[in-house]
């Protein structure tokens, strides 16, 4: 439905959810929460869905945000505490300031890259979806033994050195390029970068 999922209760052909081939976004990829995660893709923090589709991103726009994250410091959130959405148990990364500046300095160079399509006012604050498919009747019981089964297993901490474009194939989210967080002028890309800007990690 979408880069996380998120709204258990939304309808997505009401609510205009669907993604179409080609559709992207931007994500910091956080393993250390795998075990933990119930929702059905792997662990992570949105730092921009929807970005632009697929078919704008050439060798300049590579090139553009590779730019951009290399003026953010590498940084390390903390996951602490559970939180909910409707329909949504999520940890709370902390701090969200790096993450948020992050999508600041994004949006600010692609405007019509709207977090989450305008659906939320104000939009989402940065989280990682432990499980969200639990409707209205279930949600609170179900939560509440799954937050209690996890919280012993808290805090944990993940150091955040890169981004990832992700391409949704029409079927399921598939990794596109790693943008790496604080690379200095002159340094040399990494090397599965080097091969092609876009290069698939399936």
């Amino acid at each position: 439905m979408n880069a996380d999922d998120e709204c258990a209760g939304r309808d997505p052909a009401v609510d205009g959810w669907p993604d179409v081939p080609g559709e992207t976004a931007l994500t910091i990829k956080v393993p250390e929460a795998d075990p933990k995660v119930r929702a059905g893709f792997p662990a992570h923090v949105t730092v921009l869905y929807p970005f632009v589709h697929e078919s704008r991103l050439d060798a300049a726009a590579h090139r553009e945000l590779s730019g951009l994250f290399a003026g953010h410091d590498a940084f390390t959130l903390t996951f602490a505490e559970f939180a909910r959405y409707p329909g949504v148990l999520y940890l709370d990364p902390w701090p969200h300031a790096p993450v948020t500046a992050l999508t600041k300095d994004l949006t600010g160079r692609w405007p019509e890259a709207v977090p989450y399509r305008g659906i939320f006012e104000p939009p989402l604050a940065p989280h990682l979806t432990v499980a969200n498919n639990e409707g209205p009747a279930t949600q609170d019981a179900a939560y509440d033994a799954l937050q209690a089964e996890l919280e012993p297993l808290l805090p944990l901490s993940c150091r955040v050195r890169s981004v990832h474009l992700i391409v949704w194939d029409g079927t399921r989210w598939r990794d596109r390029a790693t943008y790496e967080l604080g690379r200095r002028p002159g340094e040399c890309p990494a090397a599965r970068d080097a091969a092609h800007p876009f290069q698939r990690y399936a």
